[in-house]
Order: C-alpha cells, then structure tokens, then sequence
C-alpha cells in the first residue's frame, strides 16, 4: 500500500484553459484498462520539458528532444502505457514518428508539433495497431467538454500508470503578475526511479503566460526541486520526460525571465505542486512502507550534499534497515563515508534519527540509547539529518525503504 497517499479526488482537480485531454483503452499490453492518452494545445502554448540522462534513452525521448528543437509550436502530446519503446533500435524511432504522424494528420498539423512518450517493457516491439488504432477513441474523449471538471485529468493520471497503486494528479491555484493562475499537473512512477529524472513521466500545465525560453527554464527549475531530488531504487530510467506547459489564458504579462519577479513567484506557485507529485512517486514506490525524507546540511556547496544524501538514499543495506526499523546506523555513516566527499573529516559529522541525535562529532553520541533508533524508525514516515559540519550548504532528498515486496514486483512485472 502507499505510504501515506490518497487517490486524488475529481472534483479537486482544476481544468486548465488551453488543454483538452483524452484518454482511451487501446489495449496495447493489457485488455480493459486505459493506456493511451492524448493532450491537445491550443495555439499560443510554451512547452517545456526535461528528460532522463541515460544514454540508452528510448525513441520516443530522443523523438522529443528533434521536435522541440524544431521550429514548430508543440500542439499535441501522445503518451501510451504498456511499453516503453525502449530499445528497440531503428524500428523503434520509426513507431514513435509514425505515431507523431498519424496524430498530426488526424489535428492537420506538422508531425513535429507532437510530442511521444512512452513507459512499460523495454525491448519489446510497440504495437502499433492497437496503438493507431486507438487515436480516434482518445480524440473523441478530448472532444468532449472539459470546462468545469478534473474529470479527464484524473483520467489522464489513471492513463499513464504502470506499476503504480494510485493515480497521481493535483492542481494549485494563487496570483502572479496580480492575475489569477491554475496549475495542474500528473505523474507516474514507482520503480526503476533515481535522481536525474525516473521511471517517471510528469505533465504540468499552467494557464500562466510564459515565454518558449522561460517555459525551459521553469521546467527544468521545476524538475531540480523535485523529481531531480527522489528516489526508489537508484535506477535511472531510459524514458523519463518532464513537461511544463504554459497556456497564456492567464492574461498575465508574458513572462520572459523566471529569475524575474513574476518568474519567482510563478516558480513558487508551482514548486509545490512539483514536489507534490515527486512525492505520490515515492509514496508509491514499489512495496514501499516508508518515506524517508534525508536532509544533509554544513556542505560546502550543494554537489557534496547531494552526493551524500544520494548514498544513503541509494544503499539496498540502508534501506532494508529502515524497512526492519533495524537501528543498525553504522550503515548510514559507511554510505556518508563512500560518498565521494573530498577531504571529509569524520569528526565533524553527526546524525540525528527524527529527533535523536544518533552521532556526535563522528562517534555514537554519549545519550544515544538503541531503543530510542528504533522508536524512531517506526513510523511511516522519517526523517534523517546528516551534518557535515564543513559549510553552509544543505539539500534533502526523498526516497523509501526496501521491503520482500519490491522484490516480488520486479521478479514478476512482466509476467
């Protein structure tokens, strides 16, 4: 069960102006479940996106990077669940642009207007009947009305699953430039997901008035603070994509710069919703039975802390402990130690557990009771704080334990 996370409700879901979305059942792995999703932009949207660094990255990701490098305004996005599309060599790019291409003719646009996305198996060939065949039924559900409803947002969430328990989608709503805007935003994850993006495919869309280049930088802040900053399995996907649209329905004064006023106050309306959505992912992670937040502070700068909350994040003998509420805490100092931290010096660390202070200066501290690790591991969720005691900088870094159940998931997935 996820820790600690509800389905998102309908009626909390906020349509955004600018975006129609339809979902239907194309059967492209499983019979009776939704698994093709299309958004449709109205003219005027500012797409941004992020995408996972794994080299082997899979067509439809390397599909996206050409047509975002185009010169053609993104009016559609396709994303099918069931398969990923990954690996798949020549005749895989060609299924992700023949997608592209059929979408586009069906909106009479350019095939480099639509955006692919893809999640599920790796190495298996795309079903490209079943996935054509499905584009009218998607293209008739976003025909129908969506003014006063998060009826096909929650769809759309419900759509792009996998392995996941619960769907994921949440809206915000506040003021920039003295104008009301909406954000809404999905996501899907919960294995195979590290830092540098995950299993993962994130949308957000805002009604906010945003320039093409801002929209890239806002995705990609976003994407820093958020899903750069979790954690399951400390396996970088080769799908991962991140997608930050921006309608303009707003009425706000175009925003070119995010570093402006109206810029950070827009990031900050959405970095919320970010970390929302990062969070479900975690939450969600498969066979998790706890979320673990792991903040380090006193770096010298935020690469070292990154690099040390990363290690602890990443340790299968760390996360098994917490899964065990097993106080076995020299396992946290061992990660620290591996780390990668130059010239670090063991007497300036400590450790708190919650609100235990596990470590002193580099040793046990001198009240630390066993009893007191465990009391504190307990719970379902944790938080761990290493200081490093050599600077200023600090990050935290989500992630959750390892449990009999996350091993039966993988052994069984493509079963």
């Amino acid at each position: 069960m996820p820790v600690e996370l509800a389905a998102p409700i309908e009626t909390d879901l906020l349509p955004i102006g600018g975006v129609r979305i339809g979902v239907a059942e194309a059967g492209i792995r499983k019979a009776n479940r939704k698994d093709l999703t299309v958004f449709l932009l109205d003219e005027g949207c500012a797409v941004g996106a992020v995408f996972t660094r794994n080299r082997y990255a899979a067509a439809p990701v390397q599909v996206c990077r050409e047509h975002l490098a185009s010169e053609q305004p993104i009016r559609a996005m396709v994303i099918n669940t069931g398969n990923a599309n990954a690996g798949t060599g020549t005749s895989g790019l060609a299924n992700a642009r023949q997608t592209c291409s059929a979408l586009a003719r069906s909106l009479n646009l350019h095939h480099e207007q639509v955006l692919p996305f893809s999640t599920g198996v790796i190495m298996e060939p795309l079903p490209m009947d079943r996935l054509l065949g499905g584009l009218p039924a998607a293209l008739t559900h976003a025909a129908q009305p969506q003014h006063d409803s998060g009826t096909h947002w929650l769809a759309a969430a419900q759509g792009i699953m996998t392995t996941d328990t619960l769907p994921k989608a949440a809206s915000v709503a506040g003021t920039v430039d003295g104008k009301p805007v909406r954000a809404t935003g999905i996501a899907k994850g919960a294995g195979m997901i590290r830092p540098n993006m995950a299993t993962m495919l994130g949308f957000l869309a805002t009604d906010a008035a945003v320039s093409p280049k801002a929209a890239s930088d806002l995705a990609r802040r976003l994407a820093d603070v958020s899903f750069n900053r979790i954690t399951v399995d400390g396996d970088t996907s080769t799908n991962d994509s991140f997608v930050v649209v921006a309608t303009g329905r707003a009425g706000n004064n175009p925003i070119e710069d995010i570093d402006s006023p109206a810029g950070k106050a827009l990031v900050s309306l959405l970095a919320p919703l970010a970390q929302h959505l990062a969070h479900a992912i975690v939450r969600d992670g498969e066979g998790a039975t706890k979320f673990i937040a792991i903040e380090v502070s006193g770096g010298r700068d935020a690469a070292e802390c990154l690099k040390v909350a990363y290690a602890v994040a990443h340790s299968p003998l760390v996360k098994t402990a917490f899964f065990a509420s097993d106080p076995n805490l020299g396992r946290i100092l061992a990660a620290v130690g591996y780390a990668g931290v130059d010239d670090l010096d063991i007497v300036g660390i400590d450790l708190w557990l919650g609100d235990v202070h596990v470590v002193a200066q580099g040793g046990r501290h001198p009240d630390y009771r066993e009893e007191d690790g465990q009391r504190v591991m307990k719970p379902s969720q944790i938080h761990v704080h290493i200081g490093l005691g050599r600077g200023n900088a600090s990050e935290t870094v989500w992630t959750c334990d390892f449990s009999h159940e996350y091993v039966t998931i993988n052994a069984d997935y493509r079963s």
